[in-house]
């Protein structure tokens, strides 16, 4: 049973207390009741800050190492690349193995640049080169009856059957071929049939076979070469 009497003595008791704690301190009751307040709320601050946090252990939510599949790099196939053969006006001659795919500034750029003598104008940096191709690159006196860059070497039973030695008695109008058909010619290579292309374009059709000399890489040993197999017949 409740005793309303004990419940107004507790009730006087505390207000005599606060008075007396206010007077004592020399501030209103007010003041002391929110500085109570204040303590109150800082301890319930720091429980709440201080308490044990909620989250799960990293341990448990990380993946164990062992559970973990690290990739491992695979290494390039040998089948990826090719190997060439650089010859001619470059620093450093020789076999070189390049990535498939590459091209004949690949192959100049791996023997070390061209020398000084070398011709730039008949070399197509862009051409692609094969495995086992020989690129040679020449100086600019040059009139060796070698081609600028060669396929895979072929061996006896291909140069046999190979087209180009089925037609190698066609007389090739110089004035009219095609840069395929300028290639069948002994000595022509890709840059040099592009060259002899490009003079006629610019100077028009050749009146004489002599005028091919004037074409950058054809010499006096080359022309005398070729004379037999080709024409200047008008277009």
């Amino acid at each position: 049973m409740d005793n309303p009497a004990g419940g107004s003595f507790n009730k006087r008791f505390s207000s005599i207390s606060l008075t007396a704690l206010a007077d004592r301190l020399g501030v209103s009751p007010a003041v002391v009741l929110l500085g109570f307040l204040a303590v109150i709320a800082a301890a319930l601050g720091g429980w709440w800050a201080l308490r044990s946090p909620s989250t799960p252990d990293p341990a448990e939510i990380l993946p164990r190492a062992s559970s973990v599949e690290i990739p491992i790099p695979t290494t390039t196939s040998e089948a990826s690349r090719i190997v060439v053969d650089v010859v001619g006006a470059v620093a450093s001659p020789g076999v070189h193995e390049l990535l498939e795919g590459s091209r004949i500034i690949d192959a100049v750029l791996a023997a070390g640049g061209l020398t000084g003598q070398a011709d730039r104008m008949r070399l197509n940096f862009a051409e692609p080169l094969q495995d086992g191709a020989r690129l040679y690159v020449p100086t600019l006196d040059d009139e060796a009856a070698l081609e600028v860059v060669t396929r895979p070497v072929p061996s006896s039973n291909d140069s046999i059957s190979s087209p180009s030695n089925a037609s190698s008695s066609e007389v090739v109008n110089i004035n009219t071929a095609t840069a395929s058909q300028l290639e069948q010619l002994p000595g022509v290579g890709p840059a040099l049939a592009t060259a002899i292309i490009e003079h006629r374009q610019l100077r028009g059709p050749f009146a004489s076979i002599d005028q091919m000399d004037d074409v950058a890489g054809i010499g006096p040993a080359k022309l005398e070469q070729i004379r037999p197999r080709v024409s200047v017949d008008s277009p």
